[in-house]
C-alpha cells in the first residue's frame, strides 16, 4: 500500500497559526520564548478536527455563517492558548 498520508491536515491549521501570529505581540512572554507550539497544540485541541486532504475540500462544503463560526472559535481557541502557556510558564517561574 503507497498512501500519501502527509497529504491529510486539519482545516484549523493554518487559520490557527495564522491566529497566533497576529496575536503573539499582545503575549511577549510567551512568543518570545519558543512557546508558539506549544500555543498552536493547545489551541488545536480545543477545536473539533475536521481532517481535510486538500484546502477546497472544506470551502465548499462550509456556508458563510459556518466560516464565521470557525474564525471565531479559532480566536477563542487561541486567546485560551496563550493565557493557558502564559500561566503554566508563570507557575514554573516560581518554582
Amino acid at each position: 500500500m503507497n498512501a500519501d498520508f502527509e497529504s491529510i491536515h486539519d482545516h484549523h491549521e493554518l487559520a490557527v497559526f495564522e491566529a497566533i501570529r497576529r496575536a503573539g505581540h499582545d503575549y511577549p512572554l510567551v512568543a518570545g520564548n519558543d512557546l508558539l507550539p506549544d500555543v498552536a497544540c493547545v489551541a488545536l485541541n480545543r477545536l473539533p478536527p475536521r481532517y481535510i486532504r486538500h484546502r477546497a475540500d472544506l470551502s465548499f462544503c462550509l456556508s458563510e455563517r459556518e466560516r464565521t463560526d470557525d474564525a471565531r472559535s479559532v480566536d477563542a481557541a487561541v486567546r485560551f492558548a496563550f493565557e493557558f502557556v502564559q500561566a503554566r510558564r508563570a507557575m514554573k517561574a516560581r518554582r
